[in-house]
């Protein structure tokens, strides 16, 4: 679809993902940049975000409509700290006009998640916190209250 391919979780089908409302998670200055880039492979890190999406609880997997998640190497230029992003319709914003849209699209950047976790631990732990906040857009929850809940 967008030149990738999504990664899918386990536990549910692939969907896929575009649309018009963007949200994402971002750690500024949460470790400093000490030149060094933890190393992992792709294949890896798209495991690590399928793990996350089989953390999510059946019950929500089964209303989530119309939407992709992709991992991506670097965010936009213009945002270098994003980890994640949201780009789409939330389900809470979707009326009868809409039909034959483009999904909506999860984008999660390994990049950046890589060069602020020192440890593997920390980059299985990042992934999950920034697929779960993604997500949530999609739910229609947005960043003032995922950060109430925790998960900003």
């Amino acid at each position: 679809m967008w030149g990738r391919r999504p990664v899918a979780p386990r536990s549910c089908p692939a969907r896929s993902g575009l649309s018009g409302v963007s949200a994402g998670l971002r750690r500024e200055g949460a470790v400093p940049d000490n030149g060094l880039v933890l190393e992992m492979t792709r294949e890896t890190f798209e495991e690590l975000v399928s793990q996350a999406l089989d953390q999510i609880p059946p019950e929500l997997t089964r209303v989530m409509d119309n939407v992709a998640v992709f991992v991506e190497d670097e965010p936009p230029a213009d945002d270098p700290e994003l980890l994640g992003l949201y780009e789409g319709t939330p389900l809470t914003d979707r009326g009868e006009w809409y039909a034959g849209v483009l999904p909506d699209r999860i984008s999660i950047y390994m990049g950046p998640t890589l060069r602020m976790c020192e440890t593997p631990d920390e980059v299985v732990h990042e992934v999950a916190v920034t697929v779960i906040h993604e997500v949530a857009h999609h739910f229609g929850i947005d960043d003032e209250r995922l950060h109430e809940l925790g998960w900003g």
